[in-house]
């Protein structure tokens, strides 16, 4: 299976550059997978489609302003250091640009001194791992340095870091948000509790497989970077009453997918679990965790393409995406979402 079989052409100018002021107002593309057929919804009407006694599983993960820009002490260079991960004691794994100019030793400041960072080992692809030097709380420090790390494709400034944030935020460690959830308001997410839906919270921190493409012409040689996942024992128990009691399990996002589907090939069932998981979706995988899923449109040629590939069809999904773009819809990490049922 190459990765050419899930690129698509894509209008540009369809790349959402700025997130809706409200939230649930945006489209929503309904797919049904038995019957092929295509609704066209806001992002509201969400409630319609969710039963009571099914289970919707959101991403609490909050995502760090971990995008940097500092100097070389000694050279006064210009560098762009993106926190990925987080290893202990105080040392972090990042994406560092110009990474040429960072050799062993290297010392970057930040806010004229306020935060310094020593290279202390060198990876390929632009990885360092650098000891962050500080007094302080670190995250009062990123929250006064820091800018989100936005895709490369959003070339608008965000007015408010917040917006890259889902409402439900909780776990700090996310290189990148969980897009899918964006829509969701705390009103819409009472409505939808109050119908009789359970609202569940799993953590996934999305890490440096956001940033990469996939580099390999054969899907099955690509390697998914590993991504801190966690699962308490109540949602393990609520998400298995569900499924004896014949309700269905809803994944908001793709981070949501992979950790069910982490835990449920793991054990067979659902059970209180924390880890890391490389787990890569394509087509031919057979799900176990989930039963609908409300995802972003997605880059071509991606992971992301790929998984949701695997839960209906690539033809269904690559002529959706055809569609979506006929009906003017906004792709991308602040664009419009589509649910799969």
């Amino acid at each position: 299976m190459k990765v050419e079989d899930f690129d698509y052409p894509l209008n540009e100018d369809l790349i959402a550059q700025t997130p809706l002021v409200k939230r649930d107002e945006s489209k929503l593309m309904v797919l049904d997978r038995k019957t092929g057929e295509i609704e066209h919804k806001k992002f509201f009407n969400i409630i319609d489609y969710l039963n009571p006694g099914d289970a919707l599983v959101l991403n609490d993960t909050k995502v760090i302003p971990a995008r940097l820009i500092g100097e070389k002490i000694d050279t006064k260079a210009s560098i762009e250091v993106l926190l990925l991960k987080d290893i202990g004691e105080d040392t972090w794994v990042c994406l560092a640009k110009p990474a040429k100019r960072i050799k062993l030793g290297t010392i970057v400041s930040f806010g004229s001194g306020l935060l310094k960072a020593k290279c202390v080992k060198i990876e390929d692809d632009g990885i360092r791992h650098f000891k962050l030097i500080y007094e302080g709380i670190l995250m009062e420090i990123l929250d006064k340095l820091g800018n989100m790390p936005l895709p490369p494709y959003i070339h608008e400034k965000l007015k408010d870091k917040d917006l890259y944030q889902t409402v439900y935020a909780k776990n700090i460690g996310s290189a990148a948000a969980p897009t899918a959830g964006l829509h969701f308001t705390k009103e819409l997410l009472k409505k939808i509790e109050e119908k009789g839906v359970k609202v569940l919270y799993i953590t996934l921190h999305v890490g440096l497989g956001t940033f990469r493409p996939v580099m390999v012409s054969d899907i099955k040689d690509h390697t998914m970077h590993s991504e801190y996942y966690s699962m308490s024992k109540s949602v393990a128990d609520a998400l298995n009453e569900t499924r004896k009691n014949g309700g269905r399990i809803i994944a908001v996002g793709t981070t949501s997918t992979r950790t069910l589907e982490t835990i449920a090939s793991k054990f067979g069932k659902f059970q209180e679990s924390s880890g890391t998981t490389n787990i890569f979706i394509y087509p031919g995988y057979e799900f176990k965790g989930i039963d609908a899923l409300i995802t972003n449109f997605h880059l071509p040629k991606s992971t992301l393409v790929m998984l949701v590939s695997a839960f209906s069809s690539k033809e269904y999904i690559l002529n959706a995406y055809k569609v979506a773009q006929d009906e003017a819809y906004r792709f991308f990490s602040f664009g419009d979402a589509m649910l799969i049922k």
